[in-house]
């Protein structure tokens, strides 16, 4: 092998994703998190496991149109959601405070769910969502059973009628219902 095609492998592999994790399917561990939340608690996946399902919501930006519009949707919808026993969350790679954070966010939208936010991006990494070229993390939903495990993912989530299609997919995986 000639020194330029040397060069050009040992530099395709130096600009190659480090330590890329695998594209998670169903059936796989959800990786656990600890994100700080817009209503000031912190929120860990692990304490959730045995007790309840969790949908993480990743949207790519606060105050953009699409997430803007996905908020509403399940703010306007959070009673039908709930009638689940799910934990529900949406999740970006923002900052919580700041006039950008979510935090801001979530007041403006009046969401009456927690919005996690995840500036370091390990979460968004580990979900396999970080854009690495844009920055910030893919509008994905990942529905985490009762056992910890992903149960579905929607990596074509409608911002328009996220909530009613998130509330058609718990009752699809027979996530139970409130007593």
């Amino acid at each position: 092998m000639n020194r330029f095609a040397t060069f050009a492998l040992f530099l395709m592999a130096a600009t190659a994703p480090l330590a890329h994790a695998a594209e998670l399917k169903v059936g796989d561990p959800a990786p656990d998190f600890k994100l700080q939340a817009s209503d000031g608690k912190t929120y860990q996946l692990a304490s959730f496991k045995g007790k309840q399902a969790v949908v993480l919501a990743w949207f790519p930006r606060a105050f953009t149109q699409g997430c803007t519009i996905e908020c509403r949707s399940l703010s306007k919808n959070g009673a039908e959601i709930r009638k689940f026993e799910v934990a529900y969350f949406m999740a970006s790679v923002d900052p919580i405070e700041g006039e950008k954070g979510n935090k801001a966010f979530a007041e403006s939208e009046k969401a009456d769910f927690p919005m996690l936010g995840d500036p370091t991006k390990e979460a968004a990494k580990a979900y396999g969502v970080f854009n690495e070229d844009g920055g910030y993390a893919r509008r994905w939903t990942f529905y985490i059973a009762k056992d910890g495990t992903v149960a579905a993912i929607d990596k074509d989530v409608k911002p328009a009628t996220s909530a009613e299609d998130m509330v058609a997919k718990l009752a699809a995986l027979k996530v139970a219902k409130q007593s």
